[in-house]
């Protein structure tokens, strides 16, 4: 009997110490709203996207429609007299998808702009590149594949200097012209980039899925 009452005493100080070992570890962090989406869909019309204005407004539309409420910018560079960086308007980081995962600190790492950070990359890939509704966008092998991003930039994120047409005319156009393209997937193209892979076949949406893309693009919160 004494050997039992022993026996049950112990499992109650090994509880006791488990619980007071569980209260006494730190609370977990909430996760990170998002603040960064690929779009589950574009305009429909191409790279025609009424303009700068109108791809900051189908961000904004798409992050509205699952709760939040951010001040949301689409990545992209415009062309010719006060041209933008599309760097220079998604705020400074950093940036979480859906899920709460970080996709990078900064526009440093985001971009890669040392030797160093470029080597280390930032989480923005396939698996992480999510919409905003915590979708894996289709990549290449999948169908259909839509990793085509439209940027319109460099692979530092800055407008283009010179005289050809890299954003379907600021994104007003789905007739003539052709946009610069990332790979939300970094797969394909020649290289890794997710912001500058290639340019499109033209500004359509056909030219646009036939190049592997929908015409989505790349949401930051800029707050």
């Amino acid at each position: 009997m004494k050997k039992i009452q022993a026996t049950f005493a112990m499992l109650g100080v090994c509880a006791f110490g488990s619980i007071l070992a569980l209260a006494q570890q730190p609370a977990q962090a909430p996760p990170q709203p998002m603040s960064f989406f690929v779009t589950s869909q574009g305009s429909g019309h191409g790279a025609n996207l009424g303009g700068l204005a109108g791809a900051d407004r189908i961000c904004q539309t798409l992050a509205a429609a699952v709760g939040s409420t951010k001040t949301w910018h689409a990545y992209m560079s415009t062309q010719g007299p006060n041209a933008v960086n599309a760097r220079d308007r998604i705020g400074a980081g950093p940036w979480y998808n859906a899920k709460g995962e970080k996709i990078a600190n900064g526009l440093a790492d985001l971009h890669g702009d040392t030797a160093e950070l470029a080597r280390l990359g930032n989480n923005l890939v396939k698996l992480s590149a999510l919409t905003e509704k915590g979708d894996v966008n289709n990549g290449r092998g999948d169908n259909p594949n839509r990793h085509d991003m439209l940027t319109g930039s460099t692979t530092d994120g800055r407008a283009y200097t010179d005289s050809a047409d890299h954003t379907c005319n600021n994104y007003t156009s789905e007739t003539t012209g052709t946009v610069q393209l990332g790979h939300s997937d970094r797969n394909g193209g020649g290289n890794t980039s997710w912001n500058s892979t290639h340019p499109s076949r033209g500004c359509s949406q056909d030219n646009l899925v036939s190049t592997g893309g929908a015409g989505l693009f790349y949401c930051f919160a800029i707050n």
